[in-house]
């Protein structure tokens, strides 16, 4: 469940808001931070498949050394979808590309998407000092700790710390320094308290959100 990052192994880190087969996007960005393959790492909230134009694209990402990521709903949907060959859950949802693959490429495309079952759903990363913890939609208690056993249907799919804290309300999550967060696209980029939402719904002809934190 938890996968343990040191930055002292990498120049940058920077971490990329749900890219839903949306690789051209994130292509462009890479290029517009001067990334560099072999001494920097982007690590992503989850979601890399769905509605997009380029899901196999996007999954491809994770045979890299400088990508990382948490496994997302979409991952999950998609899983039991293969799991139990009932898709309808994850058709209405974006995942009507699969289908629509060629048998050979379906093949190919689908190794990869078992392979998402070995996605941690935490990642922890120290970096100049500090801790930070990323995970898919929430992380589901009041306090972050190594290892300690959280709900996984939560981590990938809650929607409430973000709705009270767009109330107004909310708190730090004790344990961690910073926490970031995809799952709900926003307008722009929210931080409230020690948590940060960076989906910022590139699928829907936003800007893709990603933020250098090294």
């Amino acid at each position: 469940m938890y996968q343990r990052i040191d930055g002292e192994n990498w120049r940058h880190v920077f971490i990329v808001g749900d890219l839903h087969g949306c690789l051209s996007e994130f292509i462009s960005q890479l290029k517009h931070k001067h990334f560099d393959y072999h001494q920097d790492l982007v690590i992503s909230v989850g979601d890399l498949i769905d509605r997009g134009t380029n899901s196999p694209g996007c999954l491809a990402l994770l045979d890299s050394k400088w990508f990382r990521a948490v496994k997302g709903n979409h991952e999950a949907m998609a899983l039991e979808a293969l799991d139990e060959g009932e898709g309808m859950l994850w058709q209405i949802n974006g995942g009507n590309w699969y289908q629509e693959l060629p048998e050979q490429v379906q093949q190919k495309v689908q190794q990869a998407l078992l392979h998402c079952r070995e996605l941690p759903l935490v990642i922890e990363l120290h970096t100049q000092g500090k801790l930070l913890v990323i995970a898919h939609a929430d992380y589901p208690a009041s306090q972050y700790r190594w290892n300690q056993p959280v709900d996984e249907h939560l981590l990938v799919w809650s929607r409430s710390r973000l709705n009270e804290n767009l109330r107004g309300g909310g708190a730090d999550i004790d344990g961690a320094d910073e926490f970031y967060f995809g799952h709900t696209p926003l307008k722009e980029v929210s931080h409230f308290h020690n948590q940060f939402y960076i989906d910022t719904g590139a699928v829907f002809g936003n800007k893709l959100t990603m933020v250098q934190v090294q």
